[in-house]
């Protein structure tokens, strides 16, 4: 151990990493603000639950009123953890995208990774509207690989430069979208709506079969992207000084970049496009934590998660009984972010 740093080594030296001993204490509060945040929401609604009761009835203690079992198990709760786990994929695919560019305003949405699996997803909507919920992850992180596959390949000159990874995945995301628009013009007007409300990123209507499909993604990736969080930054330092270091570094990159396009195609199907929470949640992480992605990384997901968690909320809350998507709530917080990052690295 260091002033700074707590080193955590395996016995054989299997797994060795050094974390900010900030993490822990920040992560623990990220953990205690996020539960307040989902107590609240399961609490809140036409059929208001005080916290106290929220909490006896997820622990499984008496509360004397049936109705709290059915109102938070079956309505409220899969919504809530649906939420949560999408918010957690997103931040993650973020911190990897911007990690793996070198590009402090990189994310899924902005590269065109989110775009190919909306694409995909919203085809399956339009076009096969009976399709079990449990198939919407596969063909939207088919979308969101085909999409990534593509950037990669036609940015690939003697190597994948960060630069024009960016320039590339806003082509091919600009085009995705374009056929996005196409199903949509050319579908029924009852899957249409369908697909438009699922656009605009909600959580409305999440039941555990979502987060049942959402699971194994995230059981799978996310522990991934902790294991090759040392070697983004290793990427960090260049391409050159990276193989200086033993580092693989194509495949290195391509084990990060699919672990970032898993984790947004995934959050994709689960409820759709929403934006900027892969941009914001690494920003404020490394204000809380640094640079190091070992604690950067599981910082950012709950950071992630706590953004549409809370977002969910106020889409619920401000103008009720309207609800607002939660992806309107994020982006309309996100892209005054975004011009500010714009402006903050204007000069960089």
């Amino acid at each position: 151990m260091t002033n700074s740093w707590i080193v955590i080594r395996t016995q054989k030296s299997l797994l060795s990493m050094r974390i900010d001993r900030r993490v822990p204490w920040v992560l623990l509060a990220l953990i205690i603000m996020t539960l307040m945040i989902m107590v609240i929401s399961i609490g809140y609604g036409e059929y208001p639950i005080s916290p106290l009761n929220v909490i006896k009835t997820i622990l499984g203690l008496s509360t004397n009123n049936p109705d709290y079992n059915f109102v938070i198990h079956t309505l409220r709760l899969p919504r809530v953890i649906t939420a949560f786990l999408v918010g957690t994929a997103l931040a993650i695919a973020g911190t990897i995208m911007q990690g793996l560019t070198r590009n402090p305003l990189a994310a899924p949405e902005i590269i065109g990774v989110e775009a190919g699996a909306g694409l995909f997803a919203v085809t399956i909507i339009v076009l096969f509207p009976s399709v079990p919920v449990f198939f919407l992850p596969i063909a939207a992180f088919t979308g969101a690989f085909i999409a990534a596959a593509l950037v990669y390949l036609l940015a690939w000159a003697n190597g994948s430069s960060p630069i024009r990874l960016i320039l590339v995945g806003i082509g091919v995301g600009a085009i995705a979208s374009a056929f996005t628009s196409v199903m949509i013009t050319f579908g029924e007007i009852s899957d249409v709506s369908q697909a438009l409300v699922w656009l605009a990123g909600s959580v409305y209507g999440r039941t555990w079969e979502h987060v049942q499909a959402l699971l194994p993604w995230l059981i799978l990736f996310i522990p991934a992207s902790l294991l090759l969080a040392r070697e983004l930054n290793t990427l960090n330092l260049g391409d050159e000084i990276a193989r200086g270091l033993g580092s693989r570094v194509e495949w290195q990159r391509g084990l990060l970049l699919i672990t970032c396009v898993a984790l947004s195609g995934a959050s994709v199907a689960a409820v759709g496009t929403i934006g900027f929470v892969g941009l914001m949640a690494p920003h404020l992480a490394r204000q809380l934590v640094g640079n190091a992605h070992e604690g950067l990384v599981p910082t950012s997901a709950l950071v992630g998660g706590l953004i549409v968690s809370f977002s969910d909320l106020l889409g619920r809350s401000l103008f009720a009984p309207i609800e607002l998507p939660c992806g309107v709530v994020t982006a309309a917080v996100g892209a005054p972010y975004f011009l500010y990052l714009l402006y903050r690295n204007r000069n960089a």
